[in-house]
């Protein structure tokens, strides 16, 4: 690995002080000691698979001047039974070392394995390169860097499965809440449940495993002890439709068993609803392929009926204007987005919120202001004491424009033209909600909530009457807050949204 490499600390998130080294001064050598002479030293890591803790203890190690054959690693806060010295009480001797950021990355992974010896793995690597092996990770065959390379493998194929895999049912009862059972290989769970945080956001969930249980409530993940397959129900009422379906789509000339055992292991099929169906429709593969070769052959039916005419918005109710706008085919946005994101909050509630459109979180659940943007505005209310429930939050557009990038969904803004055509549910919002005062977040707001020709950076802060006498004014969308790239760039912004909202406790 060159030195023209980015690398970073081995302790970036610890809170052990630096020692720096003396200008003038050669670093300290310390005396060769022989192995049978070594005081046995214990270091802990708890829990064993955080990063953070390894890092805090082999940088107190590197510090101490202690060669891997001299520590006993423990992971887990019940300590070593080898007994040794505790590495918390040794003193520095030497100034920590700087490694690849390669290296921490790679540690990140190993650390999540099940295999006992990877806090010494990971520790004689970092001794190594810390003593002059500034290129070991570059060399694939040493005995070292192939295991480590190897285990971090197998956590980042367990992680995948568990995100192929993980099956949430409805707990029995509850409302909205889902528990899913699995059984990973190795300690992956707080790896991987951001990626079921992000993906699921609008509901609350559980993902229970032997050894440790991860926990979402619409807002932070928390983690528990592990559990039992038990703790998670056993079926669910939508498995029935879902099996229906599966069976109907199973394409029995596609079918691999060989392929399909290697990607699917069959310890995962006991999470599956439709591993039930799968010994029959292996069985019957043959049989179905010769029949369908033996089939007439039929015209291809088209698979997307063309769009109907954009239906007019019917003034009714709160509830009846959602149940219509979620078959709105106004304009094209509705094809690659999940569903409609209507407004919701009291029906006669003092103050409106319009913001642009959904973004992707909002998208998956159906609700607005769920994403990062709502929960920084959250938070700006929280600081006022604004009480959010009593707001309508509603947006300009009702689907989620965005630009497909890999598996991320990236926010694009709306168009002039989606706006107009969403602008008759706004329109039919405001007749019903029958609001005092309404914020506009953002210029696509401003433009559906004022007409074309606002200017935010004009019209920003200022009350503004409109035609059916409702006040109005426009800010910033909190969107824009997130984007400052500057740490101080971004206070100054959070600041001034804050100064704007806070003309709802004058009004």
């Amino acid at each position: 690995m060159g030195a023209n490499l980015p690398i970073a600390s081995v302790c970036e998130l610890a809170p052990i002080p630096a020692f720096p080294r003396r200008r003038g001064k050669e670093q300290k050598q310390l005396p060769p000691v022989r192995p049978e002479n070594l005081t046995r030293v214990t270091a802990k890591v708890d829990p064993p698979w955080d990063a953070t803790a390894w890092r805090v203890a082999a940088r107190a190690a590197l510090c101490a001047g202690l060669p891997p054959e001299q520590l006993d690693w423990s992971g887990g806060a019940q300590g070593s039974l080898l007994g040794g010295l505790d590495l918390s009480t040794l003193p520095a001797q030497r100034t920590a070392p700087r490694v690849p950021s390669e290296f921490l990355s790679l540690a990140g992974a190993v650390l999540c394995n099940r295999a006992e010896d990877r806090h010494g793995l990971l520790y004689r690597m970092l001794w190594r390169i810390a003593e002059g092996e500034r290129a070991l990770l570059q060399r694939a065959s040493d005995p070292d860097v192939h295991r480590a390379t190897t285990m971090a493998q197998a956590v980042r194929r367990d992680s995948h499965k568990m995100k192929a895999f993980v099956r949430f049912r409805a707990v029995p009862g509850a409302d909205e809440e889902y528990v899913a059972w699995f059984e990973p290989d190795h300690h992956i769970v707080d790896r991987v449940a951001p990626f079921f945080a992000r993906r699921f956001a609008g509901m609350r969930w559980a993902i229970v495993t032997p050894y440790r249980t991860a926990l979402w409530d619409g807002e932070a993940i928390a983690f528990a002890d592990g559990g039992v397959r038990a703790d998670a129900p056993s079926e669910d009422a939508r498995e029935d439709l879902w099996r229906t379906y599966y069976a109907n789509i199973f394409n029995p000339a596609r079918l691999n068993p060989t392929m399909m055992r290697s990607e699917m292991p069959q310890k995962y099929w006991k999470l599956l609803p439709e591993a039930a169906l799968l010994p029959d429709l292996m069985r019957d593969a043959g049989l179905r392929v010769r029949e369908m070769a033996e089939r007439a052959h039929e015209a291809p039916r088209r698979r997307i009926p063309a769009a109907p005419a954009p239906a007019p918005v019917v003034a009714g109710t709160l509830d009846a204007l959602r149940e219509s706008a979620r078959d709105c085919r106004r304009c094209p946005l509705w094809q690659p987005a999940t569903q409609t994101v209507f407004g919701e909050g009291p029906a006669h509630a003092r103050t409106m919120i319009v913001g642009e459109q959904p973004g992707d979180e909002e998208d998956l659940s159906g609700r607005p202001f769920v994403g990062p943007a709502g929960r920084l505005f959250s938070r700006a209310l929280d600081e006022l004491g604004i009480d959010r429930t009593a707001l309508y939050l509603t947006n300009a557009v009702k689907h989620f424009r965005f630009e497909p990038r890999g598996k991320r969904r990236l926010h694009k803004r709306p168009d002039v033209a989606h706006i107009e055509a969403c602008n008759g549910w706004l329109r039919a919002e405001i007749a019903q909600v029958k609001p005092e005062r309404i914020v506009c977040l953002g210029a696509s707001a401003a433009r559906a909530v004022f007409g074309p020709g606002v200017r935010l950076t004009e019209e920003r802060g200022l009350w503004r009457t409109r035609e059916d006498g409702v006040r109005a004014f426009a800010t910033v969308h909190p969107s824009w807050v997130l984007r400052q790239g500057d740490p101080q760039a971004q206070a100054d912004a959070y600041a001034g949204f804050v100064d704007d909202l806070r003309l709802l406790l004058a009004a």
